[in-house]
C-alpha cells in the first residue's frame, strides 16, 4: 500500500472533497472535485467513472469517513480516507 501522499501524485487518483460548496470555496486541495457528502448518494455515477484510486476528505476526516463507508457499500473499494483538509493541504508542500 503506497502513502496517501504517493497515492495523490498518482495521475490515475481522483482527490474528492466532501465539505459543503462554500467550504471547498475557501480553500481546497489542488485539483480536488467537490461533491458534497449529502449529495454523494445522487451522484455515484460520477464515482464510477473514475478510473483508478479515490481519496476523500472533508474538514476532518469524519465526513470522508461518511462518504468511504457508504460507498464501500455501494461496491467501491479502491477508497481512501485523506482525513481534512490540512492533513491533505500538508501533502501540497
Amino acid at each position: 500500500m503506497s502513502s496517501l501522499k504517493e497515492l495523490v501524485k498518482d495521475p490515475t487518483t481522483t482527490v474528492v472533497d466532501v465539505r459543503s460548496p462554500w467550504e471547498f470555496e475557501s480553500g481546497h486541495y489542488t485539483g480536488a472535485l467537490n461533491i458534497p457528502l449529502e449529495e454523494i448518494p445522487q451522484r455515484i455515477a460520477e464515482f464510477e467513472a473514475f478510473e483508478g484510486p479515490i481519496v476523500l476528505y472533508c474538514k476532518s476526516g469524519n465526513r470522508s469517513g461518511m462518504a468511504l463507508n457508504f460507498l464501500k457499500q455501494q461496491g467501491f473499494d479502491n477508497l481512501t480516507n485523506g482525513g481534512g483538509i490540512n492533513d491533505m493541504l500538508s501533502l501540497e508542500k
